[in-house]
């Protein structure tokens, strides 16, 4: 978490987190968690969802008991029964009830959320703004945007994931900065990365879909085919069967399908293990809000290599003594990535000096505890009557 961020949150109050040992307390208030109904899917894994599943365990060492109510639909845009449900699942709460909206299942319905700002305390957290994922057609993004900003000037509060995105949503839909807050993702500090040779081991860590940008990985890839590289593709490969079906493709036509592997979707053990091999990491992404598999490779003292958008540099960050653990590329060239993938391989000095530099940064992570106290902060602090739709 950078520093603006501390400074702006240092003001929000939070109970500590119980030592070990310690007994919660049991006058837990209540916030009712509403989120997509795949959260915890394996098959489906995503930063947001594994971002939902933690705070809902977190949340209790800070005062909060967690409801969580899922909700199936094709989100944002779901069908009718998706509809109904969440409809039914927020008339059915007591009037004043705190209520946590994750945006994906919240800010395509106003029709459905605003009403109940007027007897709900509602905040939304927002993963990525709607409008901004890739390979949408004009007309759709504009019409995601109006219906997130109206949602967002109906709430009481609203919750980021970086200090990119409050300036995003504040500029975008014109909202108050006071009423836009920053709950970083947190980290897990995990066992150093053992690697596999020091260098050739590349790992991508992301959904395969447009939005992550695998496609022109694989180019950068084809104009380093010199070099002695292998890259190994997790995450899921449901999300947009046609991209995947062009990536294979791809990676046929350039030759590579004894160097690039899709692996799919991966957690626990068998995520570990991919990281533990990873001499590496890279993305190639169009827009992220923050970039929680940049952080899940820096907590094993991996570097990174990734497109500079959206908060891809935040949660990069800095080592103590200011060291850069990675370096980044303008999303879009293929050309840059390639060229920062010679220098990796060709430079001894510039391979230690990352390595390093992610080590120092590993230890200077924030934990996921930090996550819950500032979203904990923003919940102790909604009005005690709701407020009236805008």
């Amino acid at each position: 978490m950078t520093d603006t961020t501390v400074r702006k949150l240092s003001h929000v109050p939070a109970q500590a987190a119980p030592r070990n040992g310690e007994i919660v307390p049991m006058s837990l208030r209540t916030v009712h968690f509403v989120m997509p109904g795949g959260v915890d899917d394996p098959a489906a894994p995503s930063g947001g969802n594994a971002y939902d599943r933690r705070v809902c365990l977190d949340l209790a060492a800070f005062g909060w008991r967690v409801h969580k109510q899922p909700v199936d639909g094709a989100w944002p845009r779901p069908g009718a029964a998706a509809r109904t449900e969440l409809a039914r699942t927020l008339r059915e709460l007591p009037d004043g009830a705190v209520v946590l909206l994750d945006g994906l299942v919240a800010c395509g319905l106003p029709e459905i959320v605003v009403p109940e700002a007027e007897r709900l305390r509602l905040a939304v957290l927002v993963h990525l703004p709607l409008g901004d994922e890739t390979g949408l057609e004009p007309a759709v993004a504009a019409d995601l945007h109006a219906r997130e900003r109206t949602v967002l000037r109906a709430v009481a509060a609203v919750i980021a994931t970086s200090d990119w995105a409050v300036r995003r949503l504040v500029a975008h839909h014109g909202l108050l900065p006071e009423r836009v807050h920053v709950a970083a993702p947190g980290a897990d500090i995990a066992p150093l990365a053992s690697g596999t040779d020091g260098v050739s081991r590349l790992l991508c860590v992301a959904a395969v879909t447009p939005r992550k940008g695998q496609h022109r990985l694989v180019e950068a890839l084809a104009q380093v085919t010199d070099l002695p590289w292998s890259c190994e593709c997790v995450g899921g490969l449901g999300q947009d069967p046609q991209y995947v079906a062009h990536l294979r493709d791809l990676i046929r036509e350039y030759g590579l399908t004894d160097r690039v592997r899709l692996a799919g979707p991966r957690s626990g053990a068998d995520l570990d293990a991919s990281y533990a091999a990873a001499d590496l990491m890279v993305l190639a992404s169009y827009a992220e809000t923050y970039g929680m598999a940049v952080t899940e490779a820096l907590a094993r003292g991996i570097p990174v290599l990734a497109t500079d958008v959206g908060g891809l540099p935040e949660a990069l960050g800095r080592a103590p003594d200011g060291g850069v653990p990675g370096i980044l590329v303008p999303p879009e060239d293929p050309a840059a990535l390639a060229a920062e993938l010679r220098h990796w391989f060709g430079e001894a000095d510039v391979r230690r000096r990352l390595k390093s530099a992610a080590r120092g940064r590993r230890a200077a992570l924030d934990g996921w505890a930090t996550t819950a106290k500032h979203l904990a902060g923003v919940l102790s602090r909604l009005p005690d009557a709701p407020r009236r739709a805008a």
